[in-house]
């Protein structure tokens, strides 16, 4: 999986800043360590990953604090929670309109971009107002494939 280029990492860094100052949130250094593990990551770590890579960096930060951060970063739309059929929520720092691939085997997710949107289903309407629309393509990946 190729990795988000440095220049993306800092956008997405510039974009945790700016949210704060917008929301008076504060920037926590707990904060910007856990956004981080997600902003540089292609892989859509679940919460106890960046658990683990955050405490490598800071020892006392706690399991807590983390869960607690990923739904504050959710909630500003920062992050977007993926739901896999099995397994942890897994979490996804890119802002661009984009879908997931999702290995059911191995669990691993990868982002894929339509060139134009899916129409919507027909009688949608009568549901409601769609404001967006998020697909999910699951498969083997070809790393399964191959072994």
């Amino acid at each position: 999986m190729k990795p988000v280029a440095p220049s993306e990492v800092e956008q997405r860094l510039e974009r945790l800043r700016l949210a704060c100052r917008n929301t008076g949130m504060r920037m926590t250094h707990q904060r910007l360590e856990i956004f981080r593990e997600v902003a540089q990551s292609n892989e859509h770590p679940d919460a106890e990953t960046i658990f683990k890579r955050v405490r490598e960096k800071m020892p006392t930060i706690s399991h807590d604090t983390v869960y607690r951060t990923l739904a504050s970063l959710e909630e500003m739309g920062l992050v977007d929670r993926v739901e896999t059929m099995a397994g942890r929520a897994r979490y996804d720092a890119n802002p661009d309109c984009h879908h997931h691939f999702v290995c059911t085997r191995c669990g691993s997710i990868a982002d894929f971009y339509l060139d134009q949107a899916p129409s919507l289903p027909e009688g949608i309407e009568n549901l409601g107002s769609a404001e967006s629309l998020h697909v999910q393509v699951r498969g083997i990946c070809h790393n399964c494939k191959n072994n």
